[in-house]
């Protein structure tokens, strides 16, 4: 008489002649038995989805039986699902074993570990990545890095419109949809709290631009670029993720008091690259190098006679400066071109900033010399203005101390030319 015997998961002993415990059958079911294992409540597993149902999607994850997702984890993951189908694989995080012994899935959880251990990831990188805004509130926008909701201060914007005083919030219905580089500057899971902040990774983020772009940046090449910022000594533009300084000498031939007169925050420009420092990353730019020099050209832009508007910019005891509105140009009013009767002094006929219609007297592009008179654009005048004297022709002064006048004057003109 065959006896059969069964202790624990095997089968041992004899039946009907059949040694079973031996079989080669029942080690492959012991190895299949012992390849199951039985999930664990919190454990994250990768599965192939077997089965997409309305109500709920099955889920093989290497058990004796498929896990089942349903209910509001199927709501959680709407947008994830639409992009799954049977028989892709899925990430999935185990919640219990159900009364019909079922096991009970979550995708959007295993995705959220997932996201959690990214920016834990992107926290030890200090890495830039970018997220989308989802939402703001009255201290500051919020970010989802996948199923993690991230949240970015007030203080930590740079994209924000600037306040209006009354509604905090609508510096930031703009940025709604908007995708901001971030960095990760906090990260508390067990608070499922995630500061970001995208002060620090735009600082990051133009520093590595500047870099690649001082790399490439040859001396004398022309770029197109944006005044960002404007100081007292120039302004800087940004020629795509790296600030340039045009200098206050570089906006322009003529002399500029601010950087204000030539140009604008917010203006497009065209610049020539005058230096690249890769050691102290500093790039200079020259704006008047694309323009054409005043000097060069004046002989095809007025002739004498011309009638001008010209403003006042200095005083000296032997006449006044006036820069030509047009063009720029600074020429001088002598003293004896201000007024027909006598003048001890310019104040006492024009003021400093005052607008006049001039006449031309004198050009000498070679040494950038350029005469103007008040009292010949007169309307008395009209007819009966006269070219002034050159340096060789004293027609219109009277004696050596005119002529010594003269000379002092061509003197500290080219000296002042020279500064401009």
């Amino acid at each position: 008489m065959n006896e059969v015997r069964s202790m624990g998961n095997g089968v041992y002993g004899w039946a009907n002649g059949v040694d079973y415990q031996n079989h080669p059958m029942a080690a492959l079911l012991d190895e299949i038995d012992n390849s199951l294992q039985e999930p664990v409540t919190g454990e994250i597993r990768n599965g192939i989805i077997v089965d997409m149902r309305p109500n709920e999607v099955l889920v093989d994850i290497g058990f004796k039986s498929e896990g089942v997702v349903s209910g509001r984890e199927l709501e959680r993951v709407g947008d994830t699902l639409e992009s799954l189908n049977i028989g892709d694989e899925v990430p999935v995080f185990v919640i219990r074993e159900d009364r019909d012994g079922n096991v009970m899935l979550s995708i959007s959880r295993a995705l959220a570990e997932k996201d959690w251990e990214r920016a834990e990831d992107l926290m030890r990188s200090q890495d830039i990545f970018e997220c989308p805004v989802d939402s703001f509130n009255r201290g500051g926008v919020i970010v989802r890095l996948g199923q993690v909701r991230g949240f970015v201060p007030a203080s930590q914007l740079t994209s924000a419109m600037p306040s209006n005083g009354d509604d905090d919030e609508s510096r930031y219905a703009g940025l709604k949809g908007e995708v901001l580089k971030l960095k990760v500057i906090d990260i508390d899971r067990k608070r499922n709290r995630l500061i970001l902040s995208e002060r620090l990774a735009m600082r990051e983020w133009r520093r590595q631009q500047k870099d690649q772009l001082l790399e490439t940046l040859r001396e004398g090449a022309i770029m197109e670029g944006v005044i960002s910022s404007i100081a007292d000594f120039g302004a800087f533009v940004d020629l795509g993720g790296a600030d340039g300084l045009i200098h206050l000498s570089e906006l322009s031939w003529n002399r500029v008091n601010h950087p204000n007169e030539v140009v604008k925050v917010g203006e497009t420009v065209k610049v020539q690259i005058l230096s690249v420092d890769t050691e102290r990353r500093r790039i200079g730019l020259s704006l008047r190098r694309l323009a054409p020099q005043p000097w060069e050209v004046i002989d095809n832009t007025y002739q004498v006679g011309q009638m001008v508007q010209g403003k006042i910019t200095k005083l000296v005891n032997f006449g006044a400066f006036a820069r030509l509105v047009d063009t720029g140009i600074e020429g001088l009013i002598h003293i004896s071109e201000l007024a027909e009767r006598r003048v001890n002094h310019p104040k006492e006929v024009v003021g400093e900033g005052d607008v006049y219609e001039l006449r031309i007297i004198r050009i000498e592009s070679d040494k950038r010399r350029l005469g103007l008179s008040l009292k010949q654009a007169m309307p008395a005048q009209e007819l009966d203005w006269q070219i002034a004297p050159t340096d060789g022709d004293d027609a219109d002064f009277d004696g050596d101390e005119a002529i010594a006048e003269a000379e002092t004057v061509i003197a500290e003109v080219e000296e002042l030319v020279e500064t401009v």
